[in-house]
């Protein structure tokens, strides 16, 4: 079984400054020859952490991760402003191009797969392939079952703590419930809700119990911009049309992809990685029978390390 690459450094990061609100943090590691990719984060509003930089073979690629608006060391942080899923397409055409790369792997998983799906979309002439893990399509169907009714029937216990801040009069709708407070003016009820609606997120990622991941989602910091920036998304649609990915899917069928998913997925699950596998039947399908939806859970690490290396072949 694979295993992350050893860990490296960055050797360049840079401060992109997108509009008048917003600037970016964005790095890169590995070979200054190598093949470029971007890793997409999830949330949106999770951000990057040094691991991510390790599923990539350090002197094959030119791995570019950054910060999408309102996340991680981007600035403002948790800003819902001029914050859409056409911001964040646009922002990574800007990061292309100041950082002078004509074409690039993607590389996401949850709602960066949904990021990944749509940049590819819009721009299918800049993207070398695609490797795509835990599939969120963004349809009301997927918000509901996380948010509203089906996870809740796995985790009743995390479920209970997740509805704790909501009074009973409002949990038939509690996107728009967490969105109130969230956008509140009262700081601590920000914290309250922000803190529950990443946890609930954390403890339903992986197959088992994983302390590390709940602790990571339980991080204040990351906490507050997860939560904002997601709740923000889901309550408009993700700024998407409906059903636009599936609806818009024989722009990707040039694309060299390899879809990752665990089997037990509680958070995305697997019905929307066998959606988009049924049309890109190109694609390359990757069920670990043993995993949740984490990134760090071993048989996924194993499967997206694999996919990386063979990106490297295909491409050559």
């Amino acid at each position: 079984m694979r295993i992350f690459y050893p860990k490296i450094k960055a050797y360049q990061t840079h401060r992109l400054k997108v509009d008048d609100v917003h600037e970016l943090y964005i790095e890169e590691s590995g070979s200054v020859d190598g093949i470029p990719v971007i890793f997409i984060h999830g949330g949106p509003g999770a951000g990057c952490v040094e691991c991510h930089r390790r599923f990539f073979n350090p002197e094959k690629y030119r791995v570019i991760l950054f910060d999408q608006r309102g996340a991680g060391k981007s600035t403002p942080h948790a800003s819902l402003e001029n914050n859409t899923t056409q911001h964040l397409v646009a922002d990574m055409e800007a990061i292309r191009e100041y950082l002078k790369i004509d074409k690039w792997v993607l590389f996401g998983g949850s709602w960066g797969s949904t990021l990944s799906l749509v940049y590819a979309q819009t721009h299918p002439d800049k993207v070398l392939g695609m490797i795509l893990r835990g599939i969120f399509l963004c349809r009301p169907e997927e918000i509901h079952w996380f948010y509203q009714q089906g996870t809740s029937k796995l985790f009743p216990d995390a479920w209970q703590e997740f509805c704790s801040p909501i009074p009973e009069s409002e949990r038939g709708d509690m996107v728009a419930a967490y969105y109130k407070r969230l956008t509140s003016d009262d700081e601590l009820i920000r914290t309250k809700a922000a803190k529950a609606w990443s946890i609930w997120e954390g403890r339903t990622s992986t197959l088992k119990p994983n302390v590390d991941v709940v602790n990571s989602f339980g991080n204040l910091h990351t906490a507050v911009s997860l939560a904002r920036i997601e709740c923000h998304y889901f309550i408009n649609n993700s700024f998407l049309q409906p059903n636009q990915i599936l609806n818009n899917v024989d722009k990707l069928k040039e694309i060299p992809t390899t879809i990752v998913q665990g089997r037990y997925d509680v958070v995305c699950p697997m019905e929307s990685a066998w959606a988009l596998f049924q049309a890109l039947p190109m694609a390359e399908l990757d069920i670990i029978p043993d995993a949740g939806h984490s990134a760090m859970e071993p048989g996924i690490i194993d499967a997206l390390v694999k996919a990386t290396d063979k990106m490297v072949r295909q491409l050559k």
